[in-house]
């Protein structure tokens, strides 16, 4: 489990210099209450060939049935993220957060991978972007709507994104099955911090035309 420290403010300043030094925001799903978490060991999706699309995926991503676009919608992508899955599993993104991050993206540094399809939002994920290092917060897709695979299509972009753009670190926090199976692992925090001070400082690698609106 992240190891909880004590609650700061959300400001852009906060948010990026917590990035900066290995922590994340969550809110408390009954209070609302935002405290900033690390993770020891942390989970990182590597941008090598260890980054593995299995081959049914593959087939989806060679299909076109989504139109992905980038920062078209970020705010919606958020608030997607934000919902319930279950009665265990509630969601950390409180309306503060979607404020903090919605700001961000504004200035640059929070991003979202999106896919459309027939003029729906089916899928998406958000991070945020510091230097050459990628903080993935979250991910949704809407199944009913003909969004299966969706969010993972997004990974997939995400990872074509990041490489393209020479990031060097893509942060997941901590580890689940999901993306496990995408090759993700999980290193010391020790060692985390390590690659976390190498890209953070290097110069903003996403661009304003990391992917076409469309496609």
């Amino acid at each position: 489990m992240p190891r909880r420290r004590a609650e700061v403010q959300l400001d852009p300043e906060s948010l990026l210099t917590a990035y900066a030094n290995g922590a994340f925001p969550m809110a408390d799903p009954d209070t609302g209450r935002v405290s900033y978490y690390q993770c020891d060991p942390r989970c990182i999706i590597p941008l090598d060939d260890r980054f593995h699309v299995p081959k049914s995926l593959a087939r989806v991503v060679r299909s076109g049935r989504f139109d992905i676009r980038t920062d078209t919608s970020f705010e919606r992508v958020m608030r997607e993220c934000a919902t319930d899955r279950n009665e265990d599993n509630r969601s950390w993104i409180s309306e503060d957060i979607i404020a903090a991050y919605t700001t961000l993206h504004r200035l640059g540094f929070a991003h979202s991978v999106e896919a459309w399809r027939d003029h729906e939002l089916v899928g998406g994920l958000y991070g945020v972007s510091l230097g050459e290092a990628f903080f993935g917060e979250s991910m949704f897709s809407r199944p009913a709507i003909g969004g299966r695979d969706a969010s993972k299509v997004c990974l997939v972009t995400l990872i074509d994104i990041l490489r393209r753009r020479g990031f060097r670190l893509l942060d997941s926090q901590y580890a689940n099955d999901h993306i496990v199976r995408f090759g993700a692992i999980e290193v010391p925090a020790t060692e985390y911090m390590t690659m976390l001070a190498e890209t953070v400082l290097a110069p903003a690698a996403w661009g304003k035309d990391a992917l076409p609106q469309s496609r």
